[in-house]
């Protein structure tokens, strides 16, 4: 019984590792390890300044990895999948603004001081 659902659960993930693996499985694999990076680089800017931190860098991943993940959701016409990731990159894109923002208006300010 054991090395039946050994062998069940080695075709298993044979099948969607290897014979379904294709360019845009590639991509999506790709998009979600762009997202995934983003809570990597947040803890590890978090840790360094002791405190919760959002870096910008946060926000070109959270886009560049939800614009691949809707591309790919799009290709394997998901709507719960598109219409969760058409969501998230809206909002991304308006946080980045927000910080775009704030770097301008603190740029302003530092010049004014100089």
């Amino acid at each position: 019984m054991i090395v039946d659902l050994w062998h069940y659960i080695g075709g298993y993930f044979h099948e969607v590792f290897v014979l379904k693996l294709d360019w845009w499985a590639v991509i999506g694999l790709v998009a979600q390890a762009l997202f995934t990076g983003r809570f990597l680089v947040q803890w590890i800017a978090s840790e360094r300044a002791g405190r919760s931190v959002v870096p910008f860098s946060f926000w070109v991943l959270s886009i560049g990895g939800g614009l691949l993940l809707l591309v790919y959701a799009l290709y394997r016409r998901d709507p719960v999948f598109i219409l969760g990731q058409a969501l998230g990159v809206v909002i991304y894109f308006r946080n980045l603004s927000f910080v775009l923002r704030e770097r301008r208006a603190a740029r302003g300010v530092r010049e004014k001081d100089g």
